[in-house]
């Protein structure tokens, strides 16, 4: 097989044989396959706040408060932006409250809305609280119905 560098975009249909080493910047569409763990790189909210997109984008929100904390998630429009966001983009957010000693409360911002699976279960999937200690860690999964708004719904 021969090794050829390109610049810019590049498409296949027979497949690319290989590991994928380094940084993938952009989008990734179809069928990702393989071994390995996905590292986030975790953002501290320990107060009551509106989280940036920025904090959002990073996957992964810690929060080690000893008092209860409310973060609600950044409107659609600066979400999506921050994500490079379309419709059917699905973004996967953690909440760690493992080492915080109160409830973590996750609300949606305009253009954000409960799913309908949150809105007519919420024992699970509507759930927007993160218990604190051993069991405190909840994933929520933000599907983007446009490039500006996006649907929310507890799926760990």
């Amino acid at each position: 097989m021969a090794s050829t560098t390109f610049s810019g975009p590049v498409t296949s249909t027979n497949g690319f044989i290989g590991a994928l080493t380094g940084n993938v910047t952009g989008n990734v569409t179809g069928n990702i396959a393989g071994t390995g763990s996905i590292t986030h790189t975790p953002t501290a909210i320990n107060a009551t706040a509106t989280a940036t997109a920025a904090q959002v984008a990073t996957g992964y929100i810690t929060s080690t408060s000893a008092a209860a904390v409310s973060i609600t998630l950044p409107t659609g429009t600066l979400l999506g932006a921050a994500l490079g966001a379309t419709q059917g983009t699905v973004f996967d957010l953690y909440i760690d409250n493992t080492a915080g000693a109160n409830t973590v409360t996750i609300l949606v911002a305009t253009n954000g809305i409960k799913s309908d699976a949150a809105a007519t279960t919420a024992a699970s999937f509507g759930q927007s609280t993160v218990a604190s200690g051993v069991t405190g860690v909840g994933r929520f999964t933000i599907m983007f119905s446009s490039a500006t708004a996006y649907v929310f719904t507890r799926t760990a």
